[in-house]
């Protein structure tokens, strides 16, 4: 049996705790962060911790200075305990615990964190490269809250469902402008001509930590990195295409359409990565 912290209380996973009037439930009234533990530490807590204070300022939820880097490594060390876990994924959701309509009674804050066992306490590539595809049936918006990764995940939803319609291993989503703006959960990274692409943040996409975390990496080893506006046509030219997240770090694209990519520049960064 797994189990969550469910506002401070340790409980079952599968216990029945949300009421129809939650914010988040009816809503989409809140965000959250997925993270990594490795040997009992969650990793980048602190780079963690500044994009979730950021995005609770911005949804204007209070209490943001609570969930500082301590008490997020705090309640992920006595979640991984109970569940004797050493290695694990975990996400921390925090939603508006309020009543109300659209306007909330309150700006009060409510959290739960749960806790996915995992195998290993270093980051895997792919050893089968992801077959990608474009897809355009909706693209994502681009406003103040388009880097915070908000409960609010339809268009996500949506391209998953097309992933999975279309037998493909991941999706590239478009931005409202029709530029590169992130993968189905993850950010996108493109080798072309030599220097290091990335749909910059005022393109719409997350900001994600495990992107900025590969940014600096590249710069540590000299690696041109650009921050930019992206047209779906690179990929057509691109000689390797990554994408990354803080749940497996890099993952390489094998394939868009019939074009084919190489993996040279993701084992390295992969490497790099895992020394840290």
């Amino acid at each position: 049996m797994l189990f969550i912290n469910f506002n401070g209380e340790i409980l079952p996973a599968d216990a029945k705790l949300l009421s129809v009037a939650n914010r988040g439930f009816r809503y989409g009234d809140g965000l959250f962060e997925s993270m990594r533990m490795m040997n009992g530490e969650i990793k980048f807590a602190d780079m963690h911790t500044e994009r979730l204070q950021r995005g609770m300022k911005a949804l204007k939820i209070d209490s943001y200075s609570q969930m500082d880097a301590w008490f997020i490594k705090e309640k992920a060390s006595e979640l991984a305990i109970r569940n004797r876990a050493k290695h694990a994924r975990i996400r921390l959701t925090v939603y508006r615990d309020a009543e109300g309509l659209y306007a909330p009674t309150l700006n009060k804050m409510g959290y739960c964190m749960e806790l996915v066992p995992h195998d290993e306490p270093r980051y895997f590539l792919n050893p089968r490269g992801l077959i990608m595809d474009v897809y355009t049936e909706m693209t994502k918006s681009i406003n103040q809250l388009s880097n915070i990764k908000t409960c609010n995940s339809m268009v996500y939803v949506l391209a998953g469902i097309f992933k999975t319609q279309n037998r493909l291993d991941e999706v590239f989503i478009l931005n409202q402008n029709g530029f590169l703006c992130e993968a189905n959960s993850s950010n996108i990274f493109v080798l072309y001509q030599n220097n290091l692409y990335t749909p910059a943040l005022s393109e719409g996409c997350i900001a994600g930590v495990m992107r900025q975390v590969v940014i600096n990496i590249a710069k540590e080893i000299n690696m041109p990195v650009i921050e930019a506006q992206i047209s779906p046509d690179i990929l057509y030219e691109a000689d390797e295409v990554f994408l990354t997240n803080a749940g497996r770090g890099i993952q390489c694209v094998m394939g868009y359409g019939v074009k084919r990519y190489f993996n040279r520049v993701s084992k390295l960064l992969m490497d790099e990565l895992n020394k840290l």
